[in-house]
């Protein structure tokens, strides 16, 4: 019997290959050759939740969060660099952050790897993310695996456990009027 998770990473490796601007961002993030990287929160979850919504337009990215870990070069100024570099090459609203600085921002232990960092965000279903391999396959890191993205429910993360700041996102990204299937699971 195949597991629920491979039938889940085939249909979002799938959607993410018909998706014009979305392997095309994959391409232009790739050529960076940054360690431990991947386009990352509303750049896949987005694409999910219009897909079992039905939806045949994609919904508008505010931006494409490139994160990556690179614990040698932690510069804010060098994260600035490399998103106005992408901001010359594609017209893309581009936010690149190195996980490897975002633990003293949060006030967490230092994050291990881009993996990690995203086991702290807010939402649960933020914490995913698609890179290219070298042959150009589509990689999907999900460090809470994949079943969480295919029931329409926005979570609170108990890692992260700020409710407030969990239910304000919803709100100020409008996230139940844009996917109005989905449910809020606070705890």
């Amino acid at each position: 019997m195949r597991d629920p998770q491979d039938n889940h990473l085939e249909r979002i490796k799938e959607w993410m290959l018909n998706d014009e601007m979305r392997m095309d961002a994959l391409r232009i993030a790739a050529k960076l050759e940054l360690n431990d990287w991947c386009l990352a929160a509303g750049f896949v979850k987005t694409m999910i939740w219009d897909k079992l919504h039905g939806y045949n337009q994609a919904t508008m990215l505010d931006d494409i969060d490139l994160i990556y870990f690179d614990e040698d070069n932690c510069s804010e100024k060098i994260d600035q660099e490399k998103e106005n570099h992408l901001k010359q090459v594609s017209d893309y609203p581009w936010s690149v952050k190195n996980q490897a600085r975002m633990h003293l921002r949060n006030r967490d232990k230092p994050y291990l790897s881009s993996s990690d960092a995203m086991t702290y965000w807010v939402e649960l279903q933020a914490a995913i993310g698609a890179k290219l391999s070298v042959n150009g396959d589509i990689i999907i890191l999900a460090p809470f695996g994949l079943n969480i993205f295919f029931d329409n429910s926005i979570t609170l993360n108990k890692k992260r456990a700020k409710p407030k700041a969990f239910q304000s996102r919803i709100k100020s990204k409008h996230w139940l009027e844009k996917w109005p299937n989905l449910t809020v699971i606070p705890k």
